[in-house]
This record gives C-alpha cells, structure tokens and sequence, in this order.
C-alpha cells in the first residue's frame, strides 16, 4: 500500500466559501447519483444540518478550523450493505468535484484527505459488518 501525507490545513489557501461549494456541490452530484443517492436519502434526515456539518468537517481538514464535531465511523458502519464500489463511486464523484472548483491546491489537498478517509470508513466498515473475514483495501487492485 502506497501512503501519501496529507497536506498541512492552511486557512490563506482556500476560503469558507470554497469549502461550502465542494460541500454542496458534491452533494448535488451524490443525491442525484443512482447508487449513492438512495443511500444518502434514506439516512439524511435533516440536509441542513448535514451541509454544515460537512462543510464544518471540510473546514478542519483543509483550513484547520476546530468546528466540527462529530464520530463518522459508526454512522458509516451502521449503513446497510455498502460495498467497495459505492466508497469508490463516492471518491470519483468528490474528486470530479473538486476538479470543477478550479482551484489546485483546495483540489489536490481535498483529494488526499478524501482517498484516506475512504479507505479508512472501507475498513473500517468491513471490521465492523464482517469480522470474521480478512478486510480489503479499497484500492488494492490499482497500481
């Protein structure tokens, strides 16, 4: 497995409204997306709340604001039957995201956080819904 550092948060690099836009705009992309969106629909009860929460996580990554609180771990690994290719769908559609917003540093930085925080819910949920069986990494057929 190759390890990439994830860059420092650095609040002169991108702004608030940066991180509210990747946030609403991977969202739009997300509910409208066949596998993803009924998930997102079945367990988002408030979307308000969520958009804040979301861009209050975003913040602390790539600005290093202290906003946000919150344990994703057990939420995602509660979620009924996720796979491989939802974590990889969800990837792909934030990193078309952050492709759009034109901004390279907010991209490659939002890119990073995101692939380790995907492979991390992967195993995490894996653990957690199957124990008895060896985890799998999320992208462990890719070079």
């Amino acid at each position: 497995m190759t390890t990439h550092s994830i860059p420092t948060p650095n609040p002169d690099l991108y702004t608030e409204e940066e991180i509210s836009q990747l946030v609403h705009n991977f969202y739009a992309k997300a509910r409208k997306d066949p596998g993803l969106g009924p998930i997102f629909e079945e367990h988002v009860i408030d979307w308000d709340a969520h958009f804040v929460q979301m861009t209050n996580f975003w913040s602390a990554q790539l600005r290093g604001t202290s906003r946000f609180r919150g344990a994703p771990m057990p939420k995602h690994i509660a979620l009924p039957e996720l796979n491989s290719d939802l974590f990889k769908r969800w990837l792909h559609l934030f990193k078309e995201t952050t492709h759009e917003l034109g901004n390279p540093a907010l991209k490659h930085h939002a890119d990073t956080v995101a692939t380790f925080i995907a492979g991390r819910l992967w195993l995490g949920y894996q653990m957690g819904n199957y124990p008895e069986r060896h985890p799998t990494e999320l992208f462990a057929d890719t070079h």
